[in-house]
């Protein structure tokens, strides 16, 4: 058979000597078709160079086999992981992912939903940026009846389904880590309480104070981000009062990191004489000359789990009508940052008992 440009399902079945509608339904996966015979037309298709036309397969079924992921940053390992796990849950099921970076503007979070609705994705996973505050861009996609899947940062929408940790839960094992390892003036560093995991985090370490009699100190809740220096300044703020703290807890690892480098600077013993607990777990908390502990946030969970929410969506009886809030349970990690205790090196703490 002479070599042509565009090879079609015509010329396999003349290949094969069957009907075009049964190289169709091999090509598709079609169970109602022998595994011999699928096999048969999968070797004849790449012999041929066959491509199947993504456009008419769309047009036919109604999916594109693609789905768009929206996060703030894509360099967070955080979210790299988050959509790793999307990946490996809905690759074997043939779908392609597409990613986009809000880079915490909800302008260029509105700009993608658009983006990915014109582009026709069977649905969208979002993590919402810290300036998300305009609902309008996640009603578009309820409107076109495309499934929308939170996954860490979320917003209470009905019609939409959550993957989250349990974050209250999370800054409460932190907290009652550090008060269980002695410390009794707790500094909080947060992140931007408008967003909801940030929130929950502070209402954790707030109800384990109150749980072990100890003061709630205004001054020692610093509104920081998810940077290195803004923990540095944080920790050069406070430490010019006359009582200082004996332990932080901080939302995020990256302002747990800047910490411990301006309480290396002013000589202060770490976990001696200030005990400090990070947030997410990052990669570098474990291998660091000190490793920080950290509560884990299980992200390649999140994402297949996502990505699971979104598969039972997609292909039940009733669409949209499926909402799901799964929460997921976090781990504590205790490492050399805040262990007063030498036989709890790196130990998961995964309850609160």
């Amino acid at each position: 058979m002479s070599k042509k440009d565009s090879v079609t399902i015509y010329d396999i079945s003349k290949e094969l000597n069957i009907s075009a509608a049964t190289v169709s339904r091999a090509l598709n996966n079609n169970p109602k078709i022998s595994v011999k015979t699928r096999e048969l037309v999968m070797k004849t298709a790449k012999k041929l160079n066959y491509k199947q036309n993504k456009l008419a397969l769309a047009l036919k079924s109604g999916r594109t086999n693609t789905v768009g992921v929206i996060v703030p940053y894509i360099n967070r390992n955080f979210f790299s992981a988050v959509i790793d796990g999307i990946e490996n849950e809905l690759s074997p099921h043939g779908y392609h992912v597409i990613i986009c970076q809000s880079h915490e503007n909800v302008e260029l979070e509105a700009n993608h939903v658009t983006t990915l609705l014109n582009t026709k994705v069977d649905g969208i996973f979002m993590s919402v940026s810290k300036s998300t505050e305009d609902h309008d861009h996640f009603q578009k996609v309820l409107n076109e009846k495309v499934p929308l899947v939170f996954f860490d940062r979320k917003k209470d929408i009905q019609g939409v389904s959550s993957v989250t940790i349990d974050d209250f839960k999370g800054g409460y094992l932190a907290t009652e880590h550090l008060i269980k390892q002695g410390a009794t003036r707790i500094a909080h560093f947060s992140g931007n309480l408008n967003l909801e995991i940030y929130r929950k985090r502070h209402d954790g370490y707030i109800k384990a104070l109150k749980d072990y009699g100890l003061p709630v100190n205004e001054k020692w809740i610093v509104h920081t981000n998810s940077k290195i220096e803004t923990g540095a300044s944080a920790v050069s703020e406070l430490w010019q009062e006359k009582t200082v703290p004996d332990a932080i807890f901080s939302a995020s690892d990256y302002a747990a990191l800047g910490a411990i480098q301006e309480l290396k600077k002013l000589n202060v013993s770490i976990p001696d004489e200030v005990s400090i607990v990070g947030f997410s777990n990052e990669p570098f908390t474990k291998f660091m000359e000190l490793p920080i502990s950290s509560v884990d946030q299980t992200p390649v969970l999140m994402g297949q789990i996502a990505a699971q929410v979104f598969l039972e969506q997609i292909n039940g009886n009733q669409s949209l009508s499926i909402e799901k809030k799964v929460v997921l349970a976090p781990e504590l990690y205790i490492r050399k940052s805040s262990n007063k205790e030498k036989n709890l090196k790196g130990k998961p703490l995964a309850s609160m008992e």
